[in-house]
């Protein structure tokens, strides 16, 4: 492949699923499916879930401006966050410190989250998805 086949690649996998603008749609409409759920831990689980993608929106746009983390290995979406957007440092810290939560939730344990906890969250994912789509340019792809 040559080096104008492989941007003509890379440009067009940035406009389909992966784009940030992509990403930030898939996470507000997780976020409605989670406002939907009428119990609480799936509730929670899916706003977590789409406070996950909107992260991904800005790593995405991030990785396209190349800015690339400076160490290797595995680390949580929340980690890289705070890395290539130190802005959303607060954030990361936020949804990182609710992960165990959202995992006891996807396991299906009842009780491992109130109504109250997912309606909370619900809120404020909806409040950083706004911001994701201001520090991202939102839908202008």
């Amino acid at each position: 492949m040559t080096d104008s086949q492989a941007r003509k690649a890379g440009s067009a996998q940035s406009r389909g699923r992966g784009s940030p603008a992509s990403l930030l749609a898939q996470a507000r409409t997780e976020l409605i499916e989670a406002a939907t759920e009428p119990e609480p831990e799936p509730r929670y689980a899916r706003a977590h879930l789409a406070a996950l993608r909107a992260a991904a929106a800005v790593l995405a746009q991030r990785s396209e401006s190349g800015f690339r983390p400076r160490r290797r290995g595995l680390r949580s979406a929340w980690d890289l966050l705070l890395e290539l957007a130190p802005e959303l440092g607060e954030w990361a810290g936020f949804f990182a410190a609710g992960a165990g939560k959202r995992a006891a939730a996807e396991a299906g344990i009842l009780g491992s989250v109130t109504a109250r906890e997912a309606d909370d969250l619900i809120r404020e994912v909806a409040t950083f998805c706004r911001l994701v789509e201001r520090v991202t340019g939102g839908d202008r792809e």
